[in-house]
């Protein structure tokens, strides 16, 4: 089944890359609830109006236990706050072991962030952009190395049957245990990256010798770059736009957040304004479906 066309997708690899690390740059340099939650309306806009929303789906599955985690485990090794809500008493060394109602709300706050990575930089990037078109860009820069990325990652169901076949010949040794330890299971994890690795530079070194790492392997003469299209131009603005405006808003103090020592969220008509724009910024782009069939 193809993927449904969108504007995102007829945009360039690189470009479509350098969206999705703008829309992850942005949930970085925030912290403010309602900078975040702004970003998660543009990344799950992005998501459903370039036809992945599935993708969306599973990654928010993957991603959901991290964030929950995230969000537990602070209160836990978190010391800071004023407002008490819950003590846990003496727990041997970690000490007097109090939770704070700053530290639940900081442990949300990081772990929203931590599920709109997974979103941006995991789901999102993953159901649009086309890695062979990526990583051919960076053959100009290393053509040896772009060639042998693209092999092992081509490899990876050769890499799952390899580790099988370790560890099947790991637990017929006389000595073995039912299931390995974490130092074997290491050495296997090792063994199988460093065959991939191998297997791979022996097919590029082929592969060069043979000619398809020279220019004009393909056709003849070089090839000259497409032109940039209007979904490229209007992806790699929207990018640049975003950067922008979060580092703006991080030098200019706006959508400003303190956690500790008592949870401070300065709301007002300019934290406001900055979700607008960069739900604004980050879905304008899709506005645009000339040429989209």
């Amino acid at each position: 089944m193809s993927a449904p066309a969108s504007p995102l997708r007829a945009a360039r690899a690189p470009v479509v890359a350098a969206y999705a690390c703008a829309l992850v740059t942005a949930v970085l340099t925030f912290e403010h609830p309602l900078a975040l939650a702004a970003l998660g309306v543009a990344i799950i806009g992005a998501g459903v109006l370039a036809g992945c929303g599935r993708s969306l789906a599973r990654g928010a599955l993957f991603g959901l236990p991290f964030a929950l985690m995230i969000a537990l485990v602070n209160p836990l090794v978190a010391r800071e706050g004023l407002h008490v809500v819950l003590r846990l008493g003496e727990l041997g060394p970690l000490g007097q072991l109090d939770v704070t109602r700053e530290s639940l709300v900081f442990g949300a706050v990081l772990g929203l962030r931590a599920l709109l990575v997974v979103l941006a930089g995991g789901a999102l990037l993953a159901a649009t952009v086309n890695f062979d078109e990526l990583l051919h860009v960076f053959r100009r820069i290393s053509v040896r190395s772009a060639l042998t990325a693209a092999l092992a990652v081509r490899l990876v169901p050769v890499l799952g049957r390899d580790a099988r076949r370790l560890a099947d010949a790991r637990r017929c040794r006389p000595d073995a245990g039912p299931r390995p330890n974490a130092a074997e299971r290491l050495q296997i994890v090792r063994a199988v990256a460093t065959g991939a690795m191998d297997r791979a530079l022996d097919v590029a070194a082929t592969l060069e010798v043979r000619g398809y790492a020279t220019p004009t392997a393909a056709g003849g003469a070089r090839r000259l770059p497409d032109p940039w299209s209007r979904h490229d131009l209007a992806f790699m603005a929207a990018a640049i736009a975003l950067v922008v405006l979060a580092g703006g808003a991080r030098l200019l103090g706006v959508a400003h957040f303190d956690a500790y020592p008592e949870t401070v969220i300065h709301t007002g008509a300019s934290e406001w304004i900055l979700a607008a724009a960069l739900v604004l910024v980050a879905l304008l782009p899709f506005a645009d479906r000339r040429g989209i069939t």
